[in-house]
């Protein structure tokens, strides 16, 4: 094949992701908008339970709730495409200051919990499969089937109770330095691991049988150049899909560690915006976080083509 028809098929296949990935977007922002409206009468719930009809109908225009639904979502979605996703309820602080604030500290805890999982989970996984059905793969598969089993709070509880209360060796709470977030990584870190271990495990073992490792071995080639450069290359292409999804995961999906440790993040935001029935963040939070999963997701796909041909060809 040539490099211009290589060039086609990747800049096709990049304009199929793209539109998937933007008729998503659409209809996520349409759920997002629509969500709390389905929910109930949103002016009767701002105005409160002792409001009258008329105080009900001056909450709905002031919020602009008395106007079709279409025209309120395209004014919500004309209003987020420059940046403006409203003021809060509670606060009255503008929206995107809220997720701007919020973001740096889930990021933070995001990044770190993803590195954590992988030097736990890519080493484990190769190992487990280069011994299978060795003593060290039954332990690493028990290691991430409890792992993936064990809650986030009990676990976050665990370590604060276990390294926080009785040893005093690290704080519970608070966003100050990297000591803080120890602990949350951690909890995250080990919940995130076992689904990139028992895939890079079933995918060394798959790859690991096929005929061009046996040839590579036939020839001679150095075991660790076989296990890692021939190998672990195509092991990896699931996990790389699994990471971006993770990770998307995890900007939306730490609500009650963020909780427990007191990180104001994303998902801290998120739970207070609920409780105080702040629409405006509840909805563009969940507008966000859903725009980010989408994102990695195209980029999981893109890196994933560019890593197997055979992708772009299907």
């Amino acid at each position: 094949m040539c490099h211009r028809q290589r060039g086609s098929l990747v800049l096709n296949y990049f304009v199929n992701r793209l539109i998937v990935a933007v008729l998503v977007a659409v209809t996520v922002s349409v759920f997002a908008f629509s969500l709390l409206r389905l929910s109930g009468d949103l002016a009767a719930e701002l105005a409160g339970d002792d409001a009258t009809p008329a105080e009900i109908a001056e909450t709905a225009r002031a919020y602009g709730l008395d106007r079709p639904f279409h025209i309120q979502y395209l004014d919500w979605a004309g209003s987020a495409l420059t940046g403006d996703l409203g003021s809060s309820i509670f606060s009255n602080e503008p929206v995107f200051e809220i997720i701007t604030n919020a973001l740096p500290v889930t990021l933070q805890l995001a990044t770190y919990s993803l590195i954590l999982s992988f030097a736990i989970a890519i080493p484990l996984g190769v190992l487990a499969a280069v011994r299978q059905n060795s003593w060290l793969d039954r332990g690493a598969l028990v290691f991430a089937v409890s792992g993936q089993a064990i809650p986030n709070f009990w676990l976050g509880l665990m370590f604060i109770l276990l390294f926080g209360v009785l040893l005093g060796w690290l704080p519970i709470s608070g966003q100050d330095s990297w000591v803080h977030f120890i602990l949350p990584t951690l909890t995250v870190g080990l919940s995130a691991m076992p689904v990139k271990m028992r895939l890079t495990r079933a995918g060394m073992i798959e790859v690991l049988q096929s005929d061009f490792i046996r040839t590579a071995r036939a020839k001679g080639l150095d075991p660790n150049i076989v296990l890692f450069k021939h190998a672990l290359r195509n092991a990896i292409l699931p996990v790389v899909s699994v990471t971006m999804v993770t990770f998307g995961r995890l900007l939306g999906g730490t609500v009650v560690v963020e909780s427990i440790f007191a990180l104001n993040g994303i998902g801290y935001e998120a739970l207070q915006a609920i409780t105080r029935q702040d629409f405006p963040v509840v909805q563009s939070i969940v507008a966000f976080v859903a725009f980010v999963y989408i994102g990695l997701t195209l980029l999981s796909d893109l890196i994933n083509a560019q890593l197997d041909p055979r992708i772009r060809l299907s």
